[in-house]
């Protein structure tokens, strides 16, 4: 399989597949396609299933694989990039619920728990993440602009969850309250913050989408008049 991204605030990634190639997504991800395409949607299993409901994603997927020579997109869903990563054996990756986009079929796709306490108490999104293992390319969605830090054993960097997009599994995750009474009530920044601590690749958006809700809510009418 051989891929390119184009488009600027809106990408696509554009995958050429060899006869018999496949690609998965878990949602309405396609955008375009060669016609010898063929089409399955698949549970996965009762266990990976029933798992996917309690995370809120979608319980099935679809697996599009060429018949010949074929070419299919999929495209982003909010404005930012497609970032492109390689998984194998020992580089999994820890993504928010929201950010996988496709992959090869050989990537396995499951609900990831953060096992921390404070985590399971306060993360609210980034309790409930997927883990991408086995060997093959993903398509990660990125809202905003991409910025990727590659974290030091025992080094350490704060970011509001909604900025994690995903990190590398040797990366531990946990939540911690803001130090300081008035920097919780009167700082505006909640009163939690991710704790990311390396070694490993960590990549951050810059603009969430649930946040760019939480701003245009107060614009929205409220009630029936």
């Amino acid at each position: 399989m051989e891929y390119e991204i184009k488009g600027g605030s809106f990408p696509v990634v554009v995958c050429y597949l060899n006869d018999g190639e496949a690609m998965l997504t878990e949602r309405g991800s396609m955008v375009w396609m060669s016609t010898n395409m063929e089409m399955e949607t698949r549970g996965g299993g009762l266990g990976k299933m029933l798992g996917k409901a309690f995370s809120g994603e979608s319980m099935f997927q679809n697996v599009y694989r060429s018949s010949g020579q074929g070419m299919i997109a999929f495209g982003s869903s909010f404005p930012g990039q497609i970032l492109p990563l390689k998984i194998e054996p020992g580089r999994e990756m820890i993504l928010q619920k929201s950010a996988f986009l496709a992959s090869e079929t050989g990537v396995q796709l499951s609900v990831h728990f953060n096992k921390k306490l404070g985590v399971g108490l306060f993360g609210g999104e980034g309790f409930i993440m997927q883990k991408l293992s086995g060997r093959g390319m993903a398509f990660v969605e990125i809202d905003g602009e991409l910025v990727e830090y590659h974290l030091k054993s025992g080094e350490e960097l704060i970011a509001d969850t909604g900025n994690v997009a995903g990190f590398e599994s040797t990366v531990s995750m946990d939540i911690r309250q803001v130090p300081g009474l008035k920097n919780k009530l009167l700082g505006g920044e909640g009163l939690f913050n991710t704790h990311l601590q390396g070694p490993g690749r960590v990549w951050l958006q810059t603009m969430p989408i649930m946040n760019v809700a939480m701003a245009l809510r107060r614009y929205f009418p409220t009630g029936n008049g």
